[in-house]
């Protein structure tokens, strides 16, 4: 999960990268946000603004490398953040309460609040498009366009399981795991990770609805990306977007898994601009 760039460096310079970030602080910059302190950063100059919202543990550079590298910066103005207990926004440890997806919707608003932009489109992955719907239905008037990939408005004991499957992280592939391991060391990422699963299992053993009813009510035009052959969201969850986001479309990766935008990010960026612009 890294960008073009970090993919052709070994495991140990990438390692030195982010223990480099940590010495002179952080790649973007910081902000209070409702008494916790939030990294972010804004990359490019454009009238269009544009929110990212990562994935589990993710962070901005781990999760967003092409688009933060390769987006039309004349274009738009990139925005992206790391949300409490991930990435640089540490302190505070990262808690996963049964609501944390409204929690961290609802903080990302209130931070492209006080940094001044009342009106955006935002681009997320896996969790953070959860976070985007919830967004997107909260605050009509703010989103102008959502385009999201690897989400679900649910989670379904299939999920947990698939998800499960990935516990011990010794079994991550070698490329996927070192940027994390760097980034917050293995004691805190296994951790924060099985703390993760754990909550994902509660939310299961509660229904398993994640932002069902937030659907219906999202105005915005909505893309939802898909690789086919992703093995954290099973295809089914597509039609169940489509049908209750009243302006939405999809658009399939054949051969794509979960991180579409890392392993085909020209192909998705191109989507994107067409999307958008």
């Amino acid at each position: 999960m890294m960008t073009s760039f970090y993919n052709i460096l070994s495991n140990t310079c990438r390692r030195l990268i982010y223990r480099q970030y940590s010495k002179q602080s952080y790649p973007g910059k910081k902000i209070e946000v409702n008494k916790i302190n939030i990294h972010y950063e804004e990359v490019g100059y454009g009238n269009y603004k544009l929110l990212l919202i990562p994935g589990a543990l993710g962070s901005t550079r781990t999760d967003f490398g092409p688009q933060l590298e390769k987006l039309d910066k004349s274009k738009f103005t990139l925005i992206s953040w790391d949300p409490p207990g991930y990435g640089f926004s540490i302190p505070p440890e990262r808690t996963f309460p049964r609501n944390f997806y409204q929690r961290d919707a609802h903080l990302a608003a209130a931070l492209m609040k006080k940094l001044g932009h009342h009106k955006y489109s935002i681009l997320g992955w896996s969790d953070g498009g959860t976070m985007g719907l919830i967004i997107a239905a909260n605050y009509p008037d703010v989103v102008q366009k959502l385009a999201i990939w690897g989400s679900t408005a649910y989670f379904t004991n299939d999920d947990v399981q698939m998800m499960n499957a990935a516990r011990d992280i010794q079994q991550w592939n070698r490329k996927m795991l070192e940027p994390m391991l760097a980034l917050y060391g293995e004691e805190y990422f296994r951790k924060m990770w099985h703390n993760y699963l754990d909550a994902v299992q509660d939310i299961v053993s509660n229904g398993g609805d994640l932002c069902k009813d937030d659907l219906k009510k999202i105005q915005c035009e909505t893309l939802i990306l898909h690789g086919d052959k992703d093995p954290l969201v099973p295809f089914f969850h597509i039609p169940y977007l489509l049908e209750n986001i009243k302006n939405s479309k999809c658009y399939r990766f054949p051969e794509g898994r979960h991180n579409i935008h890392l392993r085909y990010a020209d192909e998705f960026n191109e989507q994107i601009l067409k999307f958008l612009l």
